[in-house]
């Protein structure tokens, strides 16, 4: 699955129906559906705000299915990128001093997900892919 919207707000909870509807194939539980409809609205709001930083743009939304119910996620932007990925992965850490924002987007994601990658470039833009294994429904 893979769909491109503009870095608008609003377009935060389009994000959240999209995940959830592309993973109702596999019958989620409303834990797993929960944690990830979390991590891919703090990644969007991520690109949104600190990628474009009041600038037009777009967000990426890929979704991919693999055997053993593995779901792999990947949000990305075109925006200014991350000058410091280890620094911004830190919690409390946030480059919206002037917002408020708690600083932490990350810390969010990795708790929600098993595993969390975030690539960036100054200039060209963030890859924030995250995988997580749904649990079987009994």
């Amino acid at each position: 699955m893979k769909i491109q919207f503009p870095a608008l707000s609003q377009n935060e909870m389009l994000s959240r129906m999209v995940v959830s509807g592309f993973l109702a194939q596999l019958n989620p539980t409303v834990e797993d559906i929960s944690d990830i409809k979390t991590a891919v609205s703090e990644a969007v709001t991520n690109a949104i705000v600190h990628g474009y930083k009041d600038k037009s743009g777009s967000v990426i939304l890929e979704g991919r299915i693999y055997k053993d119910r593995i779901v792999y996620i990947s949000i990305k932007d075109r925006g200014c990128g991350i000058e410091d990925v280890e620094k911004a992965r830190e919690p409390l850490f946030t480059t919206g001093a002037d917002e408020e924002r708690a600083g932490l987007g990350f810390s969010i994601m990795e708790s929600f997900m098993d595993k969390l990658s975030v690539k960036s470039a100054t200039g060209k833009g963030t890859t924030v892919t995250m995988v997580k294994r749904l649990k079987e429904k009994g």
